[in-house]
């Protein structure tokens, strides 16, 4: 059930949307788990409350729980497409920095075809140059690791904040016993963090091999994500706060 549970679009579509810029599959594993711990968390807290305290939810406060991830996903899909702007933006400004600043060296005349050409080679820099470049590209390569699973696990906790009242619900009715409940939600966690970890590392394969092979296919899949992650959300927001009367009068809300 906890395998089953990762497998949910909204799970499934905002880790694709995290991991669509990773270049290697350690990292997106890592990232499924960092979000199946986030979620593991919440649900864990508020599912026991519901359980052990025999605490009721309110239908806004419901409905409110679910708007957060159509919220989260709204935004994943912004940074997708606003990010995948940016790395082209600058990977122009760099090629066209790189061909204006090259050093030009010394002139030297040579004669061909009994005509005289003027040619001017470029240098390369310094060692200490080339270190600063090295330095900053590791310092760069290990925040990019460590943002996508803060940012996993914040969307892990809202996901998590999310389902918790329904699965609590879920286990009350098969299982009486708080403590029993609580074991199985234990176990429940369990499962949806191995099946995120296996969810991540399938969806990433596609996007690290275009990443290494084919940039512009790699660019599109991360466009694709975003939007697709974006036009979830809208939907799930819509059907929440529209369809459901979150900001209505009587908001109408049924745990799943």
């Amino acid at each position: 059930m906890g395998m089953r549970h990762a497998t949910d679009p909204d799970h499934v579509i905002a880790v694709t949307t995290i991991v669509s810029r990773q270049h290697d599959l350690s990292t997106t594993s890592r990232i499924g788990v960092v979000w199946g711990l986030g979620h593991t968390l919440t649900v864990l807290v508020v599912g026991s409350l519901i359980m052990v305290f025999k605490i009721s939810i309110p239908a806004r406060l419901g409905l409110a729980m679910e708007f957060a991830v159509a919220v989260v996903l709204i935004l994943l899909g912004v940074d997708a497409v606003v990010g995948l702007t940016r790395q082209i933006a600058r990977r122009i400004r760099r090629a066209a920095s790189v061909a204006d600043e090259a050093p030009i060296g010394p002139s030297h005349v040579h004669v061909q075809g009994g005509y005289s050409h003027c040619h001017q080679h470029a240098h390369l820099g310094s060692h200490d140059h080339a270190r600063v470049h090295v330095w900053g590209d590791a310092v760069a390569k290990r925040f990019s690791v460590r943002r996508p699973l803060s940012r996993a696990f914040v969307v892990g906790l809202v996901h998590g904040l999310a389902g918790s009242a329904a699965i609590a619900l879920l286990v009350l009715s098969a299982i009486p016993d708080p403590i029993w409940a609580t074991v199985y939600l234990v176990i429940f966690c369990f499962g949806t963090i191995l099946g995120m970890s296996l969810i991540t590392t399938a969806i990433a394969t596609p996007f690290v091999l275009t990443a290494e092979r084919m940039a512009r296919m790699h660019q599109s899949l991360i466009a694709s994500s975003g939007l697709l992650s974006f036009g979830f959300g809208l939907f799930l927001a819509y059907q929440l706060g529209v369809s459901d009367h979150l900001f209505g009068a009587v908001p109408t809300w049924t745990p799943h």
